[in-house]
C-alpha cells in the first residue's frame, strides 16, 4: 500500500529503569496500540536500545493501514535536548550515559527519532493533552522513586542552558535536615519526600523496617498514627517545595504526578495546604492539579514532539 493511502501516525517510546512503553500515536494524541517490555537495564545500552527498537517494529507490523513517520522518545536520564545524547543516567541503567540515543535507534527503525527527558515528556503530554491543556504555561512535578519537574512554556519544555532542568527533588528542603541524598548531597527534598525517603522515615521512626511505601500506606490506612504522620510529612514538604517555585515561576497550572500521588487524600490535602502557605497572595489561585493521563502522559508527550518534527 502506498504512502498516500495509508493514515500517518507516530511512534511513541518511555524507557524507563524498569519497563519501556510503546505507542502509535495519531497528530490529535490518541493511542492507536501500544506495547510494553521489561527493560534490560543492568544489560547495558545495546539491549536497552534493542527492546526498544523491537517493540516499534512489532507496533508497525501489527498495526495496518498507517504509515509511521517517526519516532517520539521520554528516556530516563540526562538528555541533551539538542542532539538527543544521554549526558547522565543512574546505575539502574547500566551504561546509559554517552549513548546516542537519538542516532542508534535512528539507525535500528530507518525513521526520525526526537529524544527528550521522561520527566519532560510527561509534562509535555499533560500541558498538551491532558488536564493543564489550555493554560499557557504549566509547573509539572513527578513524585515517585525520585522527585522531578519540568516547567512548559506555550507547548515547550524549559529544558535548561546543560539540559538539567527540573531536578526538584535536589533543592534544600527544611524537613529533610542532614538527611542523605542519592545525588551525594544532604537535605534535599527527595531524601524526605520521595517513595524510598518516605518508607525510610517510617522505619527511622518505629524501628520497623518496611518493604516499600505500599506498606506505609497499608498500616496508615489500618490506623497507624506514625504512618499517618509520615505520609502528612511527604505532602507537607512537597508541597512546600512547589509553593516556592509557583513563587519563582508564576505557572498558569501546577500538574502533579507520580506514584507518591497515589497515597490518597491525606497527602494531597497536606500539599495543597503547604503550597497556599508558601505562596504569595497572589498567586493563591493557581490550580493544583492531579495528573489525569497517567503512564500515557509520556508516550502522548514523545509523540507530540515527533509530530513537531515531522511538520
Amino acid at each position: 500500500m502506498s504512502e498516500a493511502r495509508t493514515f500517518p501516525v507516530v511512534a511513541a517510546l518511555d524507557i524507563g529503569g524498569t519497563k519501556t512503553a510503546a505507542a502509535i500515536v495519531t497528530r490529535h494524541g490518541e493511542i492507536v496500540d501500544r506495547l510494553t517490555a521489561p527493560t534490560s537495564g543492568r544489560a547495558g545500552a545495546t539491549a536497552i536500545l534493542d527492546t526498544a527498537a523491537d517493540l516499534v517494529a512489532r507496533l508497525r507490523a501489527s498495526v495496518t493501514g498507517t504509515h509511521v513517520r517517526a519516532v517520539g522518545v521520554g528516556s530516563a536520564g540526562v538528555i541533551d535536548h539538542r542532539t538527543g545524547r544521554v549526558l547522565s543516567a543512574t546505575d539502574t541503567l547500566a551504561g546509559w550515559a554517552g549513548t546516542d540515543l537519538s542516532g542508534r535507534l535512528r539507525d535500528l527503525l530507518g525513521l526520525p527519532v526526537t529524544v527528550i527527558n521522561d520527566v519532560h515528556a510527561h509534562a509535555l503530554g499533560e500541558a498538551r493533552h491532558g488536564v493543564a491543556a489550555g493554560h499557557e504555561t504549566t509547573l509539572f512535578v513527578a513524585v515517585g522513586t525520585g522527585i522531578g519537574a519540568s516547567f512548559v512554556i506555550d507547548g515547550t519544555v524549559l529544558a535548561g542552558a546543560h539540559s538539567t532542568a527540573g531536578h526538584a527533588g535536589h533543592q534544600p528542603s527544611p524537613y529533610a535536615g542532614g538527611l542523605a541524598c542519592t545525588c551525594g548531597g544532604h537535605g534535599h527534598l527527595e531524601a524526605i519526600a520521595s517513595g524510598p525517603g518516605l518508607t525510610q522515615e517510617y522505619a527511622r521512626r518505629t524501628g520497623q523496617p518496611v518493604d516499600d511505601l505500599r506498606a506505609v500506606a497499608a498500616r496508615a490506612a489500618d490506623g497507624d498514627a506514625v504512618a499517618r504522620e509520615v505520609i502528612l510529612l511527604g505532602g507537607t514538604a512537597v508541597g512546600s517545595a512547589v509553593g516556592g517555585l509557583v513563587n519563582m515561576l508564576d505557572p498558569g497550572a501546577v500538574v502533579v504526578g507520580g506514584g507518591v500521588a497515589g497515597l490518597g487524600d491525606f497527602w494531597w490535602q497536606a500539599l495543597r495546604d503547604a503550597v497556599r502557605r508558601e505562596t504569595l497572595p497572589s498567586l493563591d489561585d493557581v490550580p493544583v492539579l492531579a495528573s489525569a493521563l497517567g503512564s500515557d502522559a509520556a508516550l502522548l508527550g514523545a509523540a507530540s514532539l515527533a509530530w513537531e518534527g515531522t511538520a
